[in-house]
């Protein structure tokens, strides 16, 4: 259960009752507020200031919205064309192709929502004035779907628990092919894969999921990768990828996302899943009682305001060519609950990539309509920043519904209309937005990955790709030539990688290069070149930067031993050995390092000590911490007994609780701290089962560890309101965690739970540490 961020980690409890967020994560965290907090009188003063939420037309939405200076609003599209948006993307006519969620939260208890009401809308601009005036229906009765992706001649369609692979024909789909049988396996509709993202190394990448897919002819490969994220996924120039929680600004990769998870039994991958934006303050423009916890201390401020993001989704860098330079590279985030979009501005140095918001108590956008739920952002053909604005009034999934928040909803009627939708973009003001047309033509698409619109340069490189016409290849080998553009050079690089032209005499070359942009993207490609006829002259190169104490490549060539292993295993060893003399303290050569030891971790410890019998360098500490891990994690063969015993509480755990807490209960980075040996899970049943009936905030000891911000964010909500779950269906899973693993302790019963509620059946605030621990 887990408590805190987006899916954030909690004591002990499973992630069964963690829970962190919701589909766009509404209303599960936060912290830090005014804490004496207003008083009554100005509390009622405050909620009949908004005690009418009417539908407001989309024209006249716009003015209540509050934007950037110099910049404006304009709507793309609105109902009736589409409904309960909360993906999208173009294709090369300009078309958005949209996924509707309409079955999503029909009411407080979710009644309905299994029905196969979804769809995949195609929106057309036929007069081109930039408003969308048609749609038609490109796939119907679906259920929750929830990504899709434009690939060769058709689309990814993720729909839970699949993904399918449409061809399309004049606009129809055809050749139905299931890709993934298990795609978003596990999980609720605020847990599960998201995204499909076609990243700048030609694969595809999920928030909420460690698969990556790939289509090779009519195979489908699908890869093990680092799990990243919540609610949407982006990446920048250089391929790097960022996501969120729904507690979280910003997370991401130091390192292109091919890279470094290898290893299963490596828990944490330094320079993956890091902190972008520490700094999780909004700054809404109208009171946000609406969210999960809005009656916990701290997290509204003394105007009712939300102070900390409780819903950060569907994420974007910019790199358009409409914003002024200053925007260049910035991330803006979505934040639904608060009714806003933030703006961060990122910088780098050297390995490390940090960030801060842009404002000082204020947002990009932000608006005074409540049903505004902005939650995904993206750039589009034309430059502009598009907003997919999903318009309804629930957006807190059932599963974690508080009481307070079902009383806000009643109030202020919020659970109707549900055929709403908006597709808005923000553009700067005085500024007219285009975009280009995209040929057939091999040689003319090559010319527009010099574009200065990044959307631009990444759809010609997916069309080239995907229509895998070799006459484009001298152009494309003609700007590998040109290291004044590295991003162009980068495009054609990861182009002709995926169209299988690329040969090794196309990277040494750029390995030799000054700029760091382009050795960065020559030893990342080098995963997909280094072959048994040309690896010779790639080792000596990259040995030569370790010779010449090149830093910024070290854990790039950690990394890369994991491909000249199979090639060369004593050369892969060697430079192994050789980082480890040079870097035995740099986290990142380290973690690069043993990525590439799945099954030889103790072997090479035993080599490592040998090496430097100091225990306290940070190569053998964090080799030996996955050693440790593994070996708590090895007693996993009670599963199937177990799910026998209790299966009402093992189905919950894969739905609630493993997306957090992972399979092996040992937590998850940014979400869940462990259950797995965890004294909540095995300890004083009185204790533990109040965090799942009714939540847990703030810092929590696990194991003897101290989980607080910023490690971890939010808090665990409880499921005891959750009328879906019987007192019986809590004991099970509590008895099921409790044996699970290394774990041992008495079974809880229905009783036990009925008996703490009787307890505490007057309490809707959740719990923190200190009060559970003078419980008897």
């Amino acid at each position: 259960m887990s408590s805190y961020g987006p899916f954030t980690k909690i004591p002990t409890i499973s992630a069964c009752i963690f829970i962190a967020a919701s589909l766009f994560l509404p209303g599960c965290k936060n912290k830090s507020a005014d804490k004496n907090g207003p008083d009554s009188s100005a509390i009622r003063n405050i909620k009949n200031s908004i005690a009418e939420t009417p539908v407001i037309p989309a024209d006249v939405a716009i003015t209540k919205m509050q934007v950037e200076d110099g910049f404006m609003v304009k709507l793309v599209a609105s109902e009736p064309l589409i409904a309960a948006p909360v993906a999208l993307t173009f294709d090369e006519k300009g078309r958005i192709w949209v996924v509707e969620m309409m079955d999503y939260m029909p009411d407080t208890v979710g009644a309905g929502e299994d029905l196969p009401t979804g769809k995949i809308m195609i929106l057309s601009d036929r007069n081109k004035d930039g408003i969308m005036d048609s749609s038609q229906v490109f796939l119907d009765s679906l259920v929750l779907p929830r990504a899709i992706c434009l690939i060769e001649d058709g689309i990814l369609v993720a729909e839970p628990p699949k993904l399918w692979y449409y061809q399309i024909k004049n606009d129809k789909p055809v050749n139905k092919t299931l890709v993934d049988s298990a795609y978003a396996e596990g999980g609720n509709v605020e847990h599960q894969p998201n995204g499909l993202f076609r990243a700048l190394d030609n694969w595809i990448y999920n928030a909420k999921s460690a698969k990556r897919y790939k289509k090779e002819g009519s195979r489908w490969l699908i890869e093990r990768t680092h799990f990243r994220g919540q609610w949407g996924i982006t990446q920048d120039d250089q391929g790097r990828l960022y996501y969120n929680t729904n507690s979280e600004n910003l997370l991401g990769d130091y390192f292109p996302p091919g890279l470094g998870a290898e290893n299963e039994h490596q828990r944490n991958v330094a320079g993956f899943v890091e902190k972008i934006v520490s700094d999780n303050r909004v700054y809404p423009v109208r009171p946000t009682p609406g969210v999960n916890r809005g009656y916990m201390k701290g997290v509204l401020d003394d105007s009712l305001r939300l102070v900390e993001f409780t819903a950060a989704c569907g994420p974007v860098i910019y790199n358009g060519n409409l914003f002024d330079k200053p925007y260049d590279g910035n991330a803006f985030v979505a934040e639904p609950s608060a009714n806003l979009i933030k703006r961060d501005i990122l910088t780098g140095q050297g390995t490390i990539i940090s960030g801060k918001e842009a404002y000082a108590k204020k947002e990009f956008l932000a608006s005074e309509d409540e049903r505004f739920r902005p939650v995904n952002l993206h750039v589009g053909p034309d430059g502009a920043l598009y907003i997919a604005d999903m318009y309804r009034g629930i957006i807190q999934h059932k599963t974690y519904l508080t009481p307070y928040l079902k009383n806000e909803i009643k109030e202020r009627d919020l659970s109707k209309p549900l055929n709403c939708g908006r597709i808005y973009k923000v553009i700067p003001i005085n500024k007219t937005a285009s975009a280009p047309s995209f040929s057939s033509n091999p040689i003319e698409l090559v010319k527009l990955l010099q574009h200065p619109n990044g959307w631009v340069r990444s759809k010609a490189q997916q069309l080239l790709v995907d229509a895998k016409d070799k006459k484009g290849i001298p152009a494309l080998q003609q700007l590998l030539k040109d290291t004044g553009a590295s991003i162009p050079l980068s495009h054609a690089l990861w182009t002709l990688e995926g169209l299988n032209a690329l040969q090794g005499s196309d990277v040494l070359p750029l390995l030799q290069q000054h700029d760091w942009s382009i050795r960065m993207q020559a030893l990342s490609v080098l995963t997909s070149v280094m072959n048994k006829n040309n690896y010779r002259p790639f080792i000596k190169e990259l040995t030569a930067m370790i010779d010449h104490n090149d830093t910024l490549a070290a854990p790039y060539i950690a990394f890369l031993t994991h491909t000249i292993q199979p090639l060369d295993p004593a050369a892969a060893h060697d430079i192994q050995i050789q980082l480890i003399r040079k870097y035995p303290d740099n986290i990142y050569v380290s973690d690069a390092i043993i990525s590439n030891l799945y099954n030889e971790e103790d072997i090479f410890y035993k080599e490592a000590l040998a090496i430097n019998p100091d225990t306290s360098i940070l190569f053998n500490k964090r080799l030996k911490k996955v050693i440790t891990d593994l070996t708590k994690a090895k007693n996993s063969s009670n599963f199937k007994k177990l799910a026998q015993e209790y299966p009402k509480g093992a189905a919950i755990f894969q739905s609630v609780c493993q997306t957090c807490h992972g399979t092996d209960g040992n937590g998850t980075t940014a979400l869940a701290p462990p259950l797995n040996t965890s004294d909540w899970v095995q300890g004083n049943k009185n204790r533990l089962i109040p965090i799942v009936l009714y939540g847990l905030t703030g810092p929590v000891k696990v194991a003897g560890k101290l989980y607080k911000s910023p490690e971890i964010n939010g808090d665990m909500p409880g499921i005891g309101a959750n009328k879906e779950y019987t007192d019986e269906d809590i004991a099970q899973v509590l008895s099921f965690i409790r044996n699970s693993w290394n774990n041992k302790a008495e079974k809880i019963n229905a009783a036990d739970i009925s008996n703490v509620r009787k307890r505490f059946k007057d309490r809707q605030k959740t719990f923190t540490m200190e009060e559970l621990q003078t419980l008897k």
